[in-house]
């Protein structure tokens, strides 16, 4: 495991004790508890499901569907999906697993309502960063307009009838990093629920899903991560009491060039603009989608992250059942007007903002 990964499988899993330490001082029955934490998509993930044997039995189901659905929509993963059309790009259509066709297809729908915010044709401009890579790197004006080029959700061909994705154009690429990962959210809780689970908490590396309440019978509180925490000291800024719901949150503090951060204070992070080629810089260091789909929450955190407070929270604003928080770089929080009531305090270098 390379160094940043190590770094960032530390960094999550303290994330991951905090949430459960914040969840646990309000279970006092942890009879039929199942915890596992395991390895996947780049992360750390942790399961707690309560339940009898067969909750068990789901949870290993549930961590084996996320695993296959990796295999199938990793930008690395050599016999991937995605790897085998990002190789065919401009010269011929790949048929691919019904997952990863649902997937892109969300994702492009994403694309058209964001008006690019989402472009899953940014894999050109991640490998050129290599933010996640051992060799990160800020490149040159020139090499990103080159690469930025290639950057175009519309020139991403699906055939519904055949599971054929086809990108236009060679030389294109599609990462499906901001979207997967809610879809493997969603799989794990339908398995859960097919199962008869009634209470779980699924941490997929700060994509945070909830099953039903605790057992006893109180909402979850989840505890949003502080994307400052260095400097504050504080392991977060709020709290939400959480039913059934999916808590999903991006920011420019998850992966970003330390070497230069530590030189120049500039953050270059792992969130592109796919509209500059660039780190999103919008004015926010973080933000939270808070709904019933994992897959809905993962899309539109990274959208509203890259449009920022007042354009993102509009957008999101005008969307059925979706909740969203925007932490701008003067650690002010500004929230949907469903949420202005209901978050807790946690950490005085934090403005709520009427």
């Amino acid at each position: 495991m390379e160094r940043n990964k190590i770094k960032r499988f530390f960094a999550v899993l303290i994330v991951l004790i905090l949430v459960l330490f914040l969840v646990s001082g309000c279970i006092s029955n942890t009879q039929g508890q199942h915890d596992k934490s395991f390895f996947a998509m780049d992360t750390v993930m942790t399961f707690r499901v309560y339940g009898d044997r067969s909750a068990k039995k789901a949870m290993n189901k549930a961590i084996d569907r996320i695993k296959e659905i990796e295999s199938h929509m990793s930008s690395t993963h050599k016999d991937s999906d995605v790897v085998k059309i990002n190789k065919a790009a401009g010269v011929e259509p790949v048929k691919v697993h019904d997952d990863t066709f649902y997937v892109i297809k969300k994702a492009v729908e994403y694309g058209k309502l964001s008006n690019g915010a989402l472009d899953i044709t940014i894999r050109p401009i991640v490998e050129l960063w290599g933010i996640t890579s051992d060799k990160p790197r800020v490149p040159s004006q020139e090499e990103i307009e080159e690469k930025l080029a290639l950057v175009d959700y519309n020139k991403v061909v699906l055939d519904e009838d055949k599971k054929t994705v086809f990108l236009e154009n060679e030389g294109m690429g599609i990462d499906l990093g901001a979207i997967a990962k809610g879809f493997a959210a969603d799989e794990a809780v339908r398995i859960l629920r097919e199962a008869g689970v009634e209470s779980a908490l699924l941490n997929l590396g700060g994509n945070v899903i909830t099953i039903g309440s605790n057992p006893d019978g109180r909402p979850w509180r989840i505890g949003i991560q502080d994307p400052r925490t260095e400097e504050t000291g504080q392991p977060h800024f709020t709290i939400v009491g959480v039913t059934d719901a999916t808590v999903v949150s991006s920011g420019d503090y998850e992966r970003y060039i330390e070497e230069v951060y530590e030189k120049t204070g500039e953050r270059y992070h792992h969130i592109f603009d796919p509209r500059t080629g660039y780190p999103a810089q919008a004015g926010l260091i973080a933000c939270t989608i808070i709904t019933s789909s994992s897959i809905d929450a993962d899309a539109l955190s990274t959208i509203l992250f890259v449009m920022g407070r007042e354009e993102g929270l509009k957008l999101i604003e005008g969307l059925d059942n979706i909740e969203g928080i925007a932490v701008t770089t003067d650690k002010e929080i500004y929230t949907t007007e469903g949420l202005k009531a209901s978050l807790i305090p946690s950490n005085d270098n934090y403005r709520i903002v009427d």
